[in-house]
């Protein structure tokens, strides 16, 4: 368990000396005709009527448009990658929406130059080592300054839109593994770990300050006696993580049996009892400003009001029985739920009904991820490599 003096300590000791980086500059990843058969003219006419007979009952009532299947505001992109490979993330160039990054497990970083159509490997020498298969799990931008973390702990960041990156060493004293991070500005970024270190740059990463003053560990041993249900069974990490455009934080509990919520300010992270009777998948912000929340089993629930809350209200949608695992909003009306087995919701009523799209109805796949990069860019991530692109 990490102490409170762990993630206080400025990162400046987490991180080794700038004059310890690798800058590496990376190349950029191409019938034959036959005797005919004579027939008189009386053959010729029977074996014209028995022809037609084979096939003038295709054309029947199962061939009606309202059976095919609807149009889907979404199609598939097929990248090259072992199959078993997990997306986790992707972001765009702000400076060339173009250009763009997914990342996954399996040492996995595509590259895109056409706006996410098509994908091409990307390598990284100071990102491959034969001793570790690195699962990448976060990628943002700002204007052409980019950050990637993975698991084990690697950062890598650029400041030429991609072109080149390089490697900062991260020392084993980091409190957990990072999970998310969030370029805020020149030369700044926001990081966050599953022990529910923040910490924040403002020097390209030179060095790094703690934006809270302990860990969740280290927080909930304050205040297991606070009426916090099930927090003596925390076992020290989070299972998701999600952060609002003014800098919120929202995370669900390894076990799912409570939610934590920070505010830049706040000293420590803020420990909630779950609203709901099933355990929590996942929790995000609406684009309003309010809050969702998935439950195992396939349940959705949307906060009243906005802000933070412990106020939910549980929408029906369906899901097939199959688990929710994500929401988008690519609209205040409009959002995108998808989850197990290519469950692919649809709302555009800001939450309060959803129907279901087929798109994905074939692909055995679970979705994990919806992301809107903006109006007319989204993208649903999945496993087995499935990626799913926005039509509009």
């Amino acid at each position: 368990m990490a102490t409170s003096s762990t993630a206080t300590a400025s990162l400046h000791h987490i991180l080794l000396p700038a004059s310890r980086r690798r800058r590496l500059l990376v190349p950029r990843a191409t019938h034959s005709h036959s005797d005919s058969t004579i027939v008189d003219r009386r053959r010729f006419i029977a074996h014209t009527a028995a022809a037609a007979a084979v096939v003038l009952p295709r054309w029947t009532p199962a061939a009606r448009a309202d059976d095919a299947p609807a149009l889907s505001e979404w199609e598939r992109v097929y990248l090259p990658i072992d199959p078993g490979v997990v997306l986790l993330d992707i972001a765009f160039v702000p400076d060339d929406p173009s250009h763009g990054f997914l990342l996954g497990t399996r040492q996995t970083i595509l590259e895109t130059k056409d706006g996410g159509n098509t994908w091409f490997p990307r390598s990284i020498p100071s990102a491959e080592d034969e001793d570790f298969n690195y699962r990448f799990n976060s990628v943002s931008f700002k204007g052409k300054e980019g950050w990637i973390i993975g698991k084990p702990a690697i950062l890598l960041h650029t400041s030429d839109a991609g072109e080149s990156w390089e490697r900062i060493p991260l020392s084993a004293q980091l409190p957990g593994n990072m999970v998310y991070i969030k370029a805020t500005g020149e030369q700044s970024a926001e990081m966050v770990t599953d022990e529910g270190a923040i910490y924040v740059t403002s020097n390209r990463g030179y060095n790094w300050k703690a934006a809270v003053q302990e860990t969740v560990s280290a927080t909930l041993n304050r205040t297991v006696s606070s009426g916090i249900s099930g927090a003596s069974y925390y076992t020290g990490t989070f299972n998701t993580v999600n952060r609002s455009p003014d800098g919120r934080y929202v995370a669900v509990s390894s076990r799912g049996n409570f939610y934590l919520t920070w505010e830049p300010g706040q000293p420590f992270w803020q420990p909630h009892n779950r609203a709901v009777a099933r355990r929590i998948q996942n929790m995000g912000w609406r684009a309003d400003g309010g809050l969702w929340l998935l439950v195992r089993g396939g349940g959705l629930f949307l906060s009243k009001g906005t802000g933070i809350t412990e106020d939910f209200e549980e929408v029906q949608v369906q899901s097939r029985g199959f688990g929710i695992l994500d929401v988008g909003y690519r609209s205040q009306e409009e959002a995108w739920a998808a989850g197990g087995s290519g469950v692919l919701l649809k709302t555009t009523n800001g939450g309060k009904s959803w129907v279901r799209d087929k798109a994905a109805d074939n692909i055995a796949a679970n979705l994990y991820s919806v992301k809107f990069l903006d109006d007319s860019k989204g993208f649903v991530l999945g496993n087995d490599g499935v990626l799913l692109r926005y039509l509009g």
